[in-house]
């Protein structure tokens, strides 16, 4: 497996952990833990479809990345009220 392979598959892999703990009940949707899995994961993805240089996938961890990105943020935001 090259770099961008290794990169891409550990950033897959946190976003499905997320995903599988969430539907297990271990892991609230709305949780830090959820945004952050989502948010580091879906970055990596994206990273590792740059390097690729394949646009559908860059379209949609790049989305997937500023979804959990702002998702962190409104989460911040309730935290300091």
């Amino acid at each position: 497996m090259t770099s961008i392979d290794w990169i891409g598959s550990i950033g897959v892999f946190q976003i499905l952990l997320a995903y599988m703990l969430n539907l297990s009940g271990k892991l609230e949707s709305g949780s830090l833990w959820y945004l952050l899995l989502n948010l580091i994961g879906a970055g990596m993805a994206c990273l590792a479809s740059v390097l690729m240089q394949y646009i559908p996938f860059i379209i949609l961890e790049g989305v997937w990345t500023a979804v959990s990105f702002y998702s962190l943020i409104n989460y911040m935001r309730k935290q300091k009220v």
